[in-house]
């Protein structure tokens, strides 16, 4: 998008208005995200042509000083993974700092994100990836941006690159707040595990390697589980996952393919009304509608071939991606439907393919080494989706929450076919021992068409949007760097919303202008620094601005524009070592998001306050692993935020603690021990604001709702190797 373009779309909101630590010789730590900045940024590692590739663990965040191109960014190791304690397997990325992930549905739903001020909801504004492979689904049928993690097998994962802020040429779309790149391992252990908890949690897991003479490694991974929670009617969430990947070749020279299945289905009890407790329609883990829930089943097939000499080498990748998703909900209970209430099911059928290629040189000129990185990336989405109104899952004829529904049985329907491509040049240049200039220029193009079978219509939109970025770095003095970066970013917005294949009462088809990409400005300073032995800190001060946010509630199918905002915020996160076997680490993150301007009123809002934008967040971890004892422990405190735009209404937040502990009795035999909410805090793991009818009868209110965080629960599992 151009600047100056009247929307933006920075988040969605639900409403209507290192150094060595830790060592361990588990070979599942071999995968490399070939194209992630933290990985570009990373120490090379040398590699014995013809010989599996083995990296030992030895930090659970890679030391980035002297490679880093912001102060954010960073690298998570495999072991800090396999020692946090996590309740879901989303959860993972927890260990960005600042980052929580947290549910309001079902535990086959995707997760909700929060990350510098931003209420992400299902993953707008967080880039998400998995090998190279983007996960965020663009026009999703529950909200744009949707980034489901359930299909990850966690024995599988090699580690976690991260970046923060739109300051990487490489990073395109839905990378404005950030970016996560999931690492695949090339070799695992040949393990068993099974589990069992106190909240109908049960899991079984069995992996291996096979090595062939020829360098080549096959991994194969499957895992089944279940779980119930706390809920009144259970969750009944049963999973399946697979994973067969085959590397070949070295870190220079070689190629992989990975295949993974997922398929999942479940009852949800989603964020109730808090009136309802109070009335006592409902006890606290129970639900108006137990039958909301989903289904979701996703196939995928990926892979690299990479290349390299002594100053340059080229990676390139490809992915193909089919899933399917059905989703039901009931949010607002009867204020649509007094008689049949007003549960949705949104469904949707996808197929993505694309892919990248990136071409990296090193050169000296004089004294001056830089280096100099090309790619072009793209994807290429077909996919339907639709909303229906149902009773107990039952589709009904009617859909009183949409002007637009002239036929019977469908709310809205829509064929969409959108592409899109992104080139990108980067270049650093090391112009002094102390000084390097990182300086970034990235093209977008996305076009595509909208079929409403609704109304018969057709829509065609493209779109080019130019965002140039870069970093300076002083340093290193006495282990210190200091960073500044900026640049511009952008997510998409979902084709419906642009196309206005939709209508509401609210507004009229066609009467909101909506660009097919959003962009955002954003500036950061920051210091990265290790003062004394064992002890790493970075800290980081950021702004970001949006010309106008837009809320698009996937729920409801209602799109409303709002004004411009400013998010404002500083972190701090550290990480002190003081033996190899021993970890302590905390982050630390407040977060200032308001809208700007002076006609606020002319958006419907009576206040500057940005709703469900967390203001602070902390963290604070123990990771041990010394000799048959290893574990962990994760405190998290996310603090409170406002549920509508005058802060009268407001979430008080929470604080968590997770811990773990494990034993080894052989090299083959570990028995570990979690216990999540270890004190049983009583409070809300997300809120929102809603008009709703409790009853048939009730009259409309407005009013905080809210999804329980889960109480005191335990698992135990068992691991063997073979």
């Amino acid at each position: 998008m151009a600047a100056g373009s009247p929307l933006a779309v920075p988040t969605t909101q639900k409403t209507k208005h290192s150094r060595p630590s830790l060592k361990s010789s588990t070979p599942s730590v071999t995968g490399k995200a070939k194209n992630s900045p933290a990985a570009q940024g990373a120490q090379n590692v040398s590699v014995k042509e013809g010989a599996p590739e083995t990296i030992q663990v030895t930090a659970s965040r890679r030391d980035l000083l002297g490679r880093a191109g912001t102060a954010s960014e960073g690298s998570l190791t495999a072991r800090e993974i396999q020692l946090r304690p996590v309740y879901r397997v989303g959860q993972i990325l927890e260990a960005v700092p600042g980052l929580v992930v947290t549910s309001h549905s079902g535990e086959g739903k995707a997760n909700q994100f929060l990350l510098r001020g931003f209420n992400l909801d299902h993953g707008t504004d967080l880039a998400s990836f998995i090998d190279d492979m983007p996960v965020n689904g663009v026009s999703n049928a529950h909200g744009q941006g949707y980034t489901d993690l359930n299909f990850l097998i966690p024995e599988v994962l090699a580690g976690v690159d991260y970046t923060k802020g739109p300051f990487h040429a490489d990073i395109g779309d839905f990378g404005v707040a950030g970016s996560d790149h999931m690492k695949l391992a090339d070799d695992i252990p040949r393990q068993i595990s099974l589990s069992a908890g106190t909240m109908g949690d049960y899991r079984a897991y069995i992996g291996s390697t096979t090595h062939f003479s020829n360098t080549g490694r096959w991994v194969n991974a499957f895992n089944i589980s279940h779980s119930d929670g706390p809920w009144k009617y259970p969750d009944n969430a049963r999973s399946i996952r697979a994973l067969s990947r085959y590397t070949y070749g070295s870190a220079k020279n070689g190629f992989d393919l990975t295949g993974m299945f997922y398929r999942g289905q479940w009852r949800a009890t989603n964020d109730q009304p808090l009136d309802a407790y109070h009335e006592g329609l409902i006890g606290r883990y129970g639900s108006l509608d137990p039958t909301d829930g989903g289904f979701s089943e996703r196939y995928s097939l990926s892979g690299h071939y990479h290349l390299a000499r002594d100053n340059w080498k080229w990676v390139t990748s490809a992915f193909a991606v089919h899933d399917r998703l059905t989703l039901w909900n009931n949010f607002t209970h009867y204020l649509d439907d007094p008689v049949n209430g007003d549960q949705q099911q949104q469904d949707e059928t996808r197929t993505t393919v694309g892919g990248s290629s990136v071409y990296t040189r090193q050169d000296h000129v004089g004294l001056v080494r830089t280096e100099t990185r090309i790619g072009v990336q793209g994807r290429y989405d077909i996919l339907y989706v639709d909303r229906r109104h149902t009773r107990q899952r039952v589709t009904l004829a009617n859909c009183p929450s949409s002007l637009e529904a002239t036929i019977p049985y469908t709310c809205n329907a829509d064929n969409i076919n959108l592409g899109s491509v992104g080139l990108f040049v980067q270049n650093t240049t090391h112009w002094l021992p102390w000084l390097r200039m990182i300086v970034g220029l990235r093209e977008d193009y996305q076009g595509g068409t909208d079929e409403n079978l609704v109304d018969n219509s057709l829509t065609q939109k493209h779109q080019w949007l130019f965002q140039p970025k870069g970093s300076l770095v002083f340093g290193p003095w006495k282990k210190t760097e200091l960073y500044l970066s900026g640049g511009r970013g952008f997510h998409s917005n979902d084709f419906r919303s642009v196309s206005g294949s939709y209508t509401s009462d609210e507004f009229t088809k066609g009467s909101v202008k909506v660009p097919l990409m959003t962009s955002a400005v954003s500036g950061e300073v920051g210091v990265r620094t290790t003062p004394f032995s064992h002890l790493h800190l970075q800290a980081a001060a950021f702004i970001i601005d949006f010309d106008s946010e837009l809320s698009y509630d996937g729920d409801a199918g209602v799109t409303s524009p709002g004004p411009a905002s400013r998010r404002q915020g500083v972190e701090f996160s550290a990480q002190y070592n003081p033996f190899t076997w021993l970890e302590f680490n905390t982050d630390l993150s407040f977060a200032k998001a308001r809208y700007r301007g002076h006609n606020l009123s002319s958006y419907g809002i009576d206040g500057a306050y940005v709703t469900n934008a967390p203001n602070f967040v902390w963290s604070f971890g123990v990771m041990v692993d010394r000799g048959p004892w290893y574990g962990g422990l994760q405190v998290r405190w996310l603090g409170g935020y406002p549920l509508i735009e005058d802060n009268s209404l407001r979430s008080s937040g929470y604080q968590e603690v997770n811990m773990n502990l494990g034993y080894r009795f052989n090299k083959k035999i570990k028995l570990e021990a979690s216990v999540f909410n270890v004190f049983n805090t009583r409070a809300y793991a997300a809120q929102y604001a809603y008009d709703y009818r409790l009853t048939p009868t009730a009259a409309v209110q407005t009013g905080a709702t809210g999804h329980p965080l889960e109480p005191i629960s335990a698992r135990l599992a068992v691991t063997a190797d073979f």
